[in-house]
């Protein structure tokens, strides 16, 4: 296993650990579902952890990733691989959101504009489209945690959080469709990667899957027990994380090839990190 591979998976497990004593008290206090909703921050800071360390470890890996036009392209890897360390262990640990929520979301509004936007339009792809709604989705969830920072008596928090929610609500509707259209991929982010054969009632998993994002989308455009149907959500896409993804990326660490083991780490990273904004917008809605 590379050293690049090693530091993200370290990277995230310290973000796991850091994320769930911070938030332990508020788990606890939680009852019934809630306490899925008190993983938000936790599911988003694992992610950026994992990330940022890709940036630090494999800065040849994403540096084709930069536009040409961006002067030091290497030092924008660097720098981007820090601060989402950064925004990892403010999120985790619940310190400053309101400024790391608000500069990673902005960040990855920059990403789409700068990067996946204009290739989504050339090329006319579903994958890039997927990746286009898909950093939309992560760049709310950053609004979002970052308005709940300011406070509810916030207009600025008040922004953030309805732009944020729009835009997870509208990833969870375009991914519930492409789960109907292409049921035999991997559930959650729907990608290229297929499930395992191993994987019994594949087509099922996929519907149901669909079937939960367009339901939790619709209990937030109709403001019907958004808290309660988005929790349920969140647990859905947890469990095929353990049951599914955990295996899958066991599987891939075992494979010699980095990029194999690569691929293992980010799809089960992008997965958690949606679910994490599934459930950063279940906490915008009442109890």
């Amino acid at each position: 296993m590379s050293l690049m591979i090693v530091a993200m998976c370290a990277a995230g497990l310290a973000a796991l650990l850091i994320g769930m004593a911070a938030s332990r008290a508020r788990i606890a206090a939680a009852g019934g579902l809630d306490r899925i909703v008190a993983l938000a921050n936790v599911c988003v800071a694992v992610p950026l952890a994992v990330f940022g360390a890709l940036h630090l470890f494999g800065p040849r890996i994403v540096l084709p990733i930069v536009p040409p036009y961006m002067p030091g392209r290497m030092f924008w890897v660097y720098v981007v691989g820090g601060g989402l360390l950064a925004a990892s262990l403010s999120i985790a640990v619940g310190r400053a959101v309101r400024w790391s929520g608000l500069l990673f979301g902005l960040m990855m509004f920059l990403f789409v504009a700068m990067i996946h936007l204009p290739g989504a339009i050339r090329q006319h792809d579903r994958i890039i489209w997927t990746i286009v709604f898909r950093e939309s989705a992560f760049g709310g969830a950053g609004w979002i945690l970052a308005g709940l920072a300011m406070g509810r008596g916030s207009e600025r928090g008040r922004v953030l959080v309805s732009v944020g929610r729009a835009l997870v609500t509208i990833a969870m509707i375009v991914f519930g469709v492409e789960h109907f259209l292409h049921p035999l991929g991997l559930p959650g982010v729907p990608l290229v990667k297929q499930m395992p054969a191993w994987v019994p009632l594949r087509p099922v998993v996929d519907w149901v899957t669909g079937a939960a994002l367009i339901g939790g989308a619709a209990s937030v455009l109709l403001a019907r027990s958004p808290r309660t149907v988005l929790a349920g959500v969140g647990g859905w896409l947890l469990l095929l994380l353990v049951l599914i993804y955990g295996p899958v990326l066991v599987g891939a660490l075992r494979n010699p090839g980095v990029g194999v083991q690569l691929e293992g780490v980010n799809y089960f990273a992008d997965t958690l990190l949606f679910t994490g904004a599934i459930l950063a917008v279940a906490r915008t809605a009442p109890r």
